[in-house]
């Protein structure tokens, strides 16, 4: 039987409403690299589409009109010629004309890959608003689809464009990773029998991007997967990160740069600490090279409790490069074990500590839910503070709009976590330096999030108000 797709109800919801619509609509559907965009749309519309056409990686404009011309000419019937188009402008009056000649009914256009098409001094952003303004608006049966992974691309050059494009596209979607229970529902179907701590596991190296589960072999434990994906010579999440920020950036140092610099600071860096380490300097072209990474999903900017633009911290929040920085990079492929001889090593237990907290900031929908609060106004953010020479850093503050704040503590472990003196004084004077500081009256919970849950002694008992286990990360 085959298999249906997981998740993305939502998406698929809009995209079949769209196809009983009456008036032509502009769809432009944003996400990361491998995030399963393309597979959306073709399941969407089980790869039927009127005209299909993929953007050529790194084609300059005479081969992207080479492929246009190859995609249009197998729609004529055989032995017919036509003309090659000179520029855009030309390609998409072909279309244009050709898409009239056809019966009545809605017509799908898929444009793949956008921002590929968009070559220097090619025009084809000005020929794709053309083409849209003057034609395609104007008619009742076009459904056009477009996407990109370049996120920054298509955010500055069509949804948020100031000339023809402005206010065009109808309809957006940003097609997010999968989540936990997204996860689990992809490995049920496989019928690979994995539990929620592997799940979790393999959720801190791949964040949930669905091209990569798809390199998973259910044979093996998800140990076994994360050594040979990353760590045998030909293994794929070995290969996959020059080519993962190449195919993004047409110049991709700098941003490699900033990914590499974030990487080795995991509680995030201030600008002015990134833009130090990264060597970058502190102008426009810096800022452009941070939304983007920040549109793309490599990197979030955080703003702290005070809301304060200065105080606002940078941090690597894709889960992928983290791994591959901090594991693969600097290993030899002739280390065949390298993963699993290491799990142990105090290297490993750093980065699944920041790792298992970086999975339940991506599932604050599902930690709210657990709670009780999903109706509740809630604003998150991080807070550092310091006074008189103590530091503290709560990386979730829940500010809630009932008078109640939750201070959320993560701790990944193999068996129920316990809270020790030395640990229960870290946590006191967390809450005691947060109350000071921020002069809040609202009533504080110390909310802890742990894989299998907290050893209930005396200072669990004393110090926490919500205790929270990864199961809950795993909810829809």
């Amino acid at each position: 039987m085959k298999n249906s797709i997981i998740g993305r109800q939502r998406e698929l919801k809009l995209l079949h409403s769209l196809k009983q619509k009456d008036s032509s609509s502009f769809v432009a559907v944003l996400g990361r690299r491998r995030v399963g965009k393309t597979f959306l749309i073709r399941s969407a519309f089980d790869n039927q589409f009127t005209f299909q056409l993929t953007g050529l990686g790194k084609g300059g404009l005479k081969k992207q009109l080479t492929n246009f011309y190859a995609a249009f000419s197998r729609l004529m019937p055989p032995g017919t010629v036509i003309p090659f188009p000179k520029d855009w402008f030309w390609a998409f009056q072909q279309l244009s004309i050709w898409l009239e000649s056809l019966p009545e009914g809605q017509k799908v256009i898929f444009l793949d890959e956008l921002p590929w098409f968009d070559t220097p001094q090619s025009g084809f952003v000005s020929a794709l608003e053309h083409f849209w303004n003057s034609w395609a608006s104007a008619r009742r049966d076009i459904l056009l689809i477009v996407c990109g992974s370049a996120a920054s691309w298509m955010l500055h050059n069509l949804i948020n464009n100031r000339g023809g494009l402005h206010n065009r596209v109808t309809h957006r979607i940003r097609l997010e990773s999968f989540t936990l229970a997204e996860c689990a529902a992809y490995f049920e179907q496989k019928s690979a029998g994995y539990g929620q701590y592997q799940l979790v596991q393999l959720y801190m190296v791949t964040g949930g991007i669905p091209f990569y589960l798809e390199q998973v072999e259910t044979g093996k434990s998800i140990a076994q997967n994360i050594n040979d994906l990353g760590f045998l010579q030909d293994g794929f999440l070995r290969t996959e990160f020059d080519n993962l920020y190449a195919s993004l950036y047409r110049n991709a140092d700098r941003h490699i740069a900033v990914v590499e610099a974030l990487a080795k600071k995991s509680k995030g860096m201030s600008r002015e600490e990134l833009l130090l380490k990264a060597s970058l300097s502190d102008g426009g072209s810096t800022t452009k090279i941070l939304k983007e990474l920040e549109e793309s999903g490599f990197i979030r900017k955080y703003l702290a409790y005070d809301k304060k633009e200065k105080n606002a911290i940078f941090q690597l929040v894709d889960f992928y490069s983290l791994f591959y920085l901090k594991f693969i990079r600097n290993t030899s492929p002739l280390d065949t074990q390298n993963w699993i001889s290491g799990l142990d090593s105090p290297e490993y237990r750093a980065w699944s500590g920041y790792a298992f907290e970086q999975v339940c900031l991506a599932h604050i929908d599902q930690i709210k839910q657990a709670l009780g609060i999903s109706g509740v106004q809630t604003a998150t953010s991080a807070w550092m503070g310091e006074k008189d020479g103590q530091k503290a850093q709560i990386d979730l503050v829940i500010d809630r709009r009932d008078q109640v704040i939750n201070l959320c503590e993560m701790k990944f472990s193999i068996k129920p976590f316990s809270i020790d003196k030395a640990y229960s004084d870290v946590l006191r004077n967390k809450i005691g330096l947060f109350k000071e500081i921020t002069a809040t009256n609202k009533a504080i919970f110390l909310t802890m999030i742990t894989t299998f849950g907290l050893v209930q002694n005396d200072y669990a008992q004393a110090l926490v108000q919500n205790d929270l286990t990864m199961e809950v990360l795993f909810r829809d």
